[in-house]
């Protein structure tokens, strides 16, 4: 099953990488775009060129996969050098890979830390260099800009809209619940933290019997097939990513466990967490962040090109739009 769900994923992506997309998303993040775009075209018309480093967590999660995908398809077609790489969630790796791309003289570099703390050191080696630095998802300091998520606020949201369904679907709100989390990164350890307070606000009958860490499909199967044997009762998850909610609808599927009262709430919205939703499946909400991948992807690029041709931010950190997607609206937003 596992190596038939690795198959399915990465097909997946492929599809997704080659497909346009849809290219909806908030107004704000449009607006954002927009101006962007226009100090990138000016810049490209006067024949600056960019070289461009990106080192992110991990590429087998369909958001950072996808995403950085797009910005090299559009860093090529701009005559931009741009290199992608993948830390596996380590940071000595991402280290090393943000000290070869400050040798290779990189105008921009962008990172989407392991551990955004273990990483302050060679940010500012980078900017000493007069490299410009942007962070993807954390607050940091040795950085020109952070383009960011409130993920207390975003968990919350996850919190919220599982909330409303056990209150819905269990008579005084009496249902157990697990929670797929990954508390060894600072930031989905805030979305966590979000999720549970929702819970315990609007959920109070609800109990959290189990939580395992998963950050990609293959995770989320392997701890809901853990889950299941020790609490089968289990009818509602809550997931810090979507990776881990296309693991846990598998392992649902797989149990025979699909049924109006079971639901998978998370964040991401990828492509197969909304096919998931319109085929009726577990996946019942996940909470968009800017886009689809390949929006989320269009907007970094256009936001490193903005920072390396001399564009201004009114603040360091740019804060990221966060709305919910369910079955009611996720064909405005799947990739078909």
């Amino acid at each position: 099953m596992k190596k038939k769900l690795l198959a399915t994923v990465m097909s997946a992506l492929l599809i997704t990488s080659l497909l346009g997309g849809c290219g909806s998303s908030s107004t704000a993040s449009s607006q954002a775009a927009s101006g962007a775009a226009s100090t990138t075209s000016t810049s490209q018309a006067a024949g600056k060129k960019l070289k461009i480093g990106i080192t992110v967590q991990s590429l087998s999660n369909q958001v950072w996969s996808v995403a950085c995908t797009t910005m090299k398809d559009m860093a090529d077609k701009d005559g931009n050098t741009l290199t992608y790489t993948d830390c596996g969630d380590t940071s000595s790796k991402q280290i090393e890979q943000i000290e070869n791309f400050i040798s290779s003289k990189c105008d921009v570099i962008m990172v989407n830390p392991s551990d955004p703390n273990a990483i302050e050191n060679v940010c500012k080696e980078a900017r000493d260099a007069g490299i410009k630095v942007m962070c993807w998802d954390n607050e940091m300091e040795n950085t020109d800009i952070n383009w960011v998520i409130d993920n207390q606020k975003l968990g919350y949201m996850i919190g919220e809209q599982a909330s409303k369904f056990i209150n819905d679907k269990f008579t005084d709100g009496k249902c157990q619940v697990a929670v797929l989390d990954y508390p060894q990164t600072a930031i989905l350890l805030e979305r966590e933290n979000g999720i549970l307070a929702a819970l315990k606000e609007k959920a109070p009958n609800a109990e959290v019997v189990a939580q395992q860490p998963a950050i990609n499909a293959t995770e989320g199967q392997d701890a809901m097939e853990t889950i299941l044997q020790a609490h089968p009762d289990v009818k509602v998850v809550c997931c810090i990513g979507g990776g881990g909610a296309v693991g846990a609808n598998e392992a649902l599927k797989s149990a025979n466990k699909i049924a109006d009262n079971v639901g998978i709430f998370a964040a991401d919205a990828t492509d197969q967490e909304l096919a998931a939703m319109l085929n009726g499946e577990a996946n019942r909400m996940s909470v968009m962040v800017t886009g689809t991948p390949k929006v989320i992807g269009e907007n970094c690029y256009q936001l490193i090109t903005k920072l390396g041709t001399g564009g201004t931010f009114d603040s360091r950190n740019v804060y990221r739009d966060i709305f919910p997607v369910t079955a009611e609206n996720a064909s405005q937003y799947y990739s078909k």
